[in-house]
Parts: C-alpha cells; sequence; structure tokens
C-alpha cells in the first residue's frame, strides 16, 4: 500500500540527478525533492516527515555539508538518517560527512543495486532504533509509576501509625503542590513535591504506637522520642541518589525546623531550612489543625487561619503563608475533596 511505504527526500541542484534517482527508488518509495538546501530543510520539518534523506553536497548558496549540520542541530530532525550523494569521492570528504553525522556516503556514479541496498539496510536500522526508543520510553514510564506508587506505599505507611485512613497525606501532599506553584516552582517540581510530600513523617514507623497514639500531651521522654522522626525517616530513605527520594529527605529533616530558629532537628532558621521542607511543614500543619486526631478535636477554619498568620515570621515563613492565605479557595476544595472516611470497626 502507497501509505505504507517509506518516504525518501531527495535533495539536488541538477534535475538529472533527481530523475535517475527518482525512476530507480519510485516504485518501492513515496519520493518528495528539493532543489536547494533552504527547500530541503523545509521539507524535513514538515509533517509527515521524510523516513530518509539523500543528499548532494555541491550545491549553490547551502552546500550540502551544511545541510546536514543543520538538520543535526534541530531536535525535529536530527534522528533522520542522511545518506550524501555526490561526486566529492576524496577520504576527507567522506571523513567530514560522517562527522556530520551523516549515516552512509554514496559516491557518483551510482550504483543502482548498491543505492536500493543502503537505503533498505539504513531505513530498516532507523526502524529498529525508533521502535527501541518507543519500547524504552514505555519501560521508563513504567518504572517511573512503579516508583511513584512505592513512594506512596511508604507515605501511607508512616500515615496508619497514627491516623487510620491515610487522607492526611493526600491532603497535605495537595496543598503542597498548590503552594509550590504559587510560589513559583515549575509544574515537574511541584509534581515531585505532591509525590514526596507524604513522606514527610516516615521515621514514625520507627517509634511506638502508644506515643503515636497517646490521646494526652506527652511527656518529656516522650516528646524527645517523638523529635528523633526526623532523623528515623533519613535513615529509612537511604543514601539513595533519586530525585524524589532526595528530595523526601530533605522534606523528612526539615519540616520541623522554624523560620525563627526554634525547631528540630537542627534549629535551622530563615531561608537555611530548604525550600520544600518550608512548603511542607505550612502544609502539614494546616491539616493537623483542621483534623480530628487521638489527643484533639479538630480546630475551625478561622482559628486555624489565624494560627498561620500568628505564626507568620516565627514558625513559618512569611511569604509562604501569604501565599497559602491568597491560595485558600483551592485550599479547601482538596480538603472537601479528600475528607475523612474512618474505617469500620
Amino acid at each position: 500500500m502507497e501509505s505504507s511505504k517509506a518516504t525518501i527526500l531527495i535533495v539536488d541542484d541538477a534535475p538529472e540527478n533527481i530523475d535517475i534517482l527518482r525512476g530507480l527508488l519510485k516504485e518501492d518509495y513515496k519520493i518528495k525533492v528539493a532543489i536547494n538546501g533552504k527547500k530541503a530543510l523545509k521539507i524535513a520539518q514538515s509533517i509527515p516527515k521524510p523516513d530518509l534523506i539523500l543528499l548532494d553536497v555541491m550545491m549553490p548558496e547551502m552546500d550540502g555539508y551544511e545541510v546536514c549540520r543543520r538538520l543535526k542541530s534541530e531536535l525535529t530532525t536530527a534522528s533522520i538518517p542522511v545518506i550524501f550523494v555526490t561526486a566529492k569521492g576524496e577520504t576527507d570528504d567522506e571523513t567530514h560527512g560522517f562527522d556530520l553525522g551523516a549515516v552512509d556516503y554514496i559516491t557518483k556514479p551510482i550504483s543502482p543495486a548498491i543505492v536500493k541496498k543502503r537505503i533498505q539496510i539504513h531505513l530498516a536500522l532507523h526502524n529498529e532504533k525508533r521502535l527501541l526508543e518507543v519500547e524504552v520510553q514505555a519501560r521508563t514510564r513504567e518504572l517511573e509509576e512503579s516508583r511513584k506508587e512505592i513512594i506512596a506505599c511508604l507515605g501511607k505507611a508512616a500515615e496508619y501509625k497514627d491516623n487510620d485512613t491515610g487522607m492526611h497525606v493526600k491532603r497535605m501532599s495537595h496543598y503542597a503542590k498548590v503552594l509550590g506553584l504559587a510560589y513559583g516552582l515549575s509544574e515537574e517540581e511541584a509534581c515531585a513535591l505532591q509525590e514526596t510530600a507524604p513522606m514527610h513523617d516516615i521515621g514514625k514507623i520507627g517509634l511506638p504506637d502508644h506515643i503515636l497514639r497517646k490521646p494526652a500531651k506527652l511527656n518529656e521522654k516522650e516528646t524527645k522520642q517523638m523529635q528523633m522522626h526526623p532523623q528515623i525517616g533519613v535513615e529509612i530513605l537511604g543514601g539513595q541518589t533519586c530525585l524524589l527520594l532526595n528530595m523526601a529527605r530533605s522534606i523528612a529533616i526539615s519540616h520541623h525546623e522554624k523560620w525563627d530558629g526554634s525547631g528540630y532537628p537542627y534549629g535551622l532558621k530563615g531561608e537555611e531550612i530548604p525550600l520544600h521542607g518550608r512548603i511542607a511543614a505550612i502544609a502539614d500543619v494546616f491539616d493537623a489543625l483542621t483534623t480530628k486526631r487521638p489527643y484533639k478535636e479538630a480546630w475551625p477554619l478561622e482559628e486555624a487561619l489565624t494560627f498561620l498568620k500568628e505564626q507568620s515570621g516565627k514558625h513559618f515563613d512569611p511569604h509562604l503563608v501569604e501565599l497559602f492565605l491568597a491560595s485558600l479557595p483551592d485550599i479547601l476544595e482538596i480538603k472537601a475533596k479528600y475528607t475523612e472516611v474512618p474505617h469500620a470497626d
């Protein structure tokens, strides 16, 4: 079928050379032609793109070497195989062509059988490369999704220790993304923040249930144990080089630091505290205040917002508090969407 044929772009300033190649190839391929470099570049960038380009070297205004250089410098055309077809047959000429990214170099006068065979070979290689790239991309996406699912499960594992619905991590991670975008993070970084924020309390896995579920204020010894969970979290997350886990470690160790330096574990102050940790701190505390816990009832919204305002410049980054308050409609929409649904006894 015509639609299944590969498309070959023939570029040559001599019509007789184009006619020879067209006559040789038209039965097996769809043919496009260009009589100069400028037109060749335009055709190469059009949709659908040619599957292979046969390119003369000696052309006026823009020679084939320059055409090839431009093709290979553009992301949209760099992968198209280029075969030089030229009378310039010196070794240095061929070397220069290969250095520019061509896949083959055929000298004139051409041998029809050789031209056909080399085109077949390079189209087959190109198709194989494209299929491999598609497979690699699919496998990469699969691995990425698996990694995200594992990270989400780790976050839920920590949350189930002291909140049996696990909805806290869902809400606070969405709050963190909204606040990150309001701050000016890219969509990609804000999404990464959403994916890693649930691990802020991963260290709680290492704490005993009688502390996490105590329906009263912790005593001094219990408080010290509780304040160990950031370091425990870092130990659990380990020394992985994965971008997401690096961000998760940063959040785990810094989300209890305070803007005025009175937080833990290191007493960091102001912008010494990593940005992702400062964002997670606001998202975490707001949700903790407005949610029922074993040791307290949920605060009314206005009281929680008043607390954020009072703690601006003390517990929290004042600029982030302003952004959070300005984003309140989005925050409340998330809060309503992910309400607590207690498990049946």
